[in-house]
């Protein structure tokens, strides 16, 4: 069973966003995989609170990410 998983910052997708995501992510696994892939294929969107994540050691926010601090 084909898995994707997506973390991202929570509130920076729109359901629409989110749709899309899933979509197109499936439509890359039947393209890897085939037809067959599609009725299994699980794809995961991940809300990350905000602070709920680092880079280089240091915590992230949406405020950092948007260039306001």
């Amino acid at each position: 069973m084909p898995f994707a998983h997506f973390k991202v910052p929570a509130g920076t997708l729109t359901p629409e966003d989110k749709k899309k995501m899933i979509e197109r992510t499936t439509e890359l696994y039947v393209e890897i995989y085939g037809e067959r892939a599609r009725p299994t294929t699980v794809v995961l969107v991940d809300e990350v609170v905000d602070g709920g994540w680092g880079v280089a050691g240091h915590v992230l926010t949406a405020a950092m990410l948007n260039g306001d601090g």
